[in-house]
């Protein structure tokens, strides 16, 4: 199992390490199939800012096929602001997958919103034309987040729901909205919850993720919210890995964890990135099982999607010297 365990960190090393920064990643279809990918930067300065998780610094099986990487954050664009052109510069320089996780375009969300705050970073052709969004709150304040939808097109997936899943590699993605107010709920037996169970039993994967905007766990200004346990527990009955989130607008990653936040290394970790642009927020007291906290700070969070594990590395901007990495397996 050493020996195992030891192959798995280097290739993944490898991969992280040898494939240029200016690697295209691949354009999946607006509607958001399966896609596979290439590409990440190749600095590794060393870690800062905690203890890694027994889940992050797990080491992933070898991998005999191509891995997918995805890059990304939340709350990201406000015309008045500009931390958003930086996390944009960084995003361009890795192939793969992009993923926002909510608060997209500030304030309402609107279509006009989009197009001059969003649209000239985060939604230039390089980078909107792999992106895979996540809806917010700010998107809601403009009605049924009309603009959100209108915006993203059929990648959004269908305005009355805006929840979704697609495949990465040998991943499988769940985008979910936490806006339950507006989409019918999230608790155990609501439209998207009963979607989510089924989805993960019609489509079962060695390694699984979901996003979302608001986190279930956070340090932060915003806090936690538990109208996402539900939505956890599913997740974790069927071995999922990692739980990618925004709203707060601050870094923090989290042991595994169950849905009522107990250790647990059959849980979830989740990674709270929202870092996008929006000016940075901060902590609050620790809650059990954080591992890592930073803020101020810009970034976008990269992933290494393996066969059996994963690699990621928070990316900050030029100018700062954050950085969080490791590794994890799948359960």
């Amino acid at each position: 199992m050493a020996l195992v365990a030891a192959v798995g960190v280097i290739i993944l090393v490898l991969v992280l390490a040898l494939t240029p920064q200016d690697a295209p990643g691949p354009s999946p279809d607006r509607g958001g199939p399966s896609a596979t990918a290439a590409g990440a930067t190749s600095d590794e300065p060393p870690a800062t800012g905690g203890e890694a998780s027994p889940a992050a610094t797990a080491a992933p099986g070898p991998t005999e096929e191509p891995v997918a990487v995805l890059v990304g954050a939340g709350d990201i664009a406000e015309c008045s602001e500009g931390g958003d052109e930086e996390t944009a510069a960084l995003v361009d320089s890795v192939g793969g997958i992009v993923f926002t996780l909510g608060d997209n375009a500030y304030e309402k969300g609107t279509f006009a919103e989009f197009q001059d705050c969003y649209g000239p970073t985060w939604g230039r052709p390089s980078i909107l034309d792999r992106t895979m969004p996540v809806v917010g709150n700010h998107e809601y304040e403009t009605r049924d987040a009309q603009g959100y939808f209108r915006y993203f097109g059929s990648a959004a997936g269908d305005p009355d729901e805006g929840w979704y899943a697609y495949d990465a590699g040998a991943w499988r993605i769940y985008v979910l909205n936490s806006n339950c107010a507006e989409v019918g709920g999230c608790e155990a037996g609501s439209a998207q919850e009963r979607w989510l169970r089924a989805d993960l039993v019609a489509n079962p994967r060695p390694c699984s993720a979901a996003m979302w905007h608001h986190p279930r766990f956070s340090s932060g200004e915003h806090g936690s919210h538990e109208f996402m346990a539900d939505l956890w527990q599913a997740l974790q009955d069927a071995r999922a890995e990692l739980v990618l989130t925004g709203h707060d607008h601050s870094y923090e990653r989290f042991g595994p964890q169950d849905a009522s936040g107990r250790a647990d290394e059959r849980g979830l970790v989740e990674m709270v990135v929202g870092t996008g642009g929006r000016d940075p927020r901060g902590f609050g007291d620790p809650l059990p099982n954080s591992l890592v906290r930073e803020s101020p700070v810009f970034g976008v969070m990269r992933l290494v999607l393996g066969v059996d594990g994963y690699a990621f590395e928070f990316l900050a901007v030029p100018g700062e010297d954050f950085t969080d990495r490791g590794t994890g397996t799948c359960h």
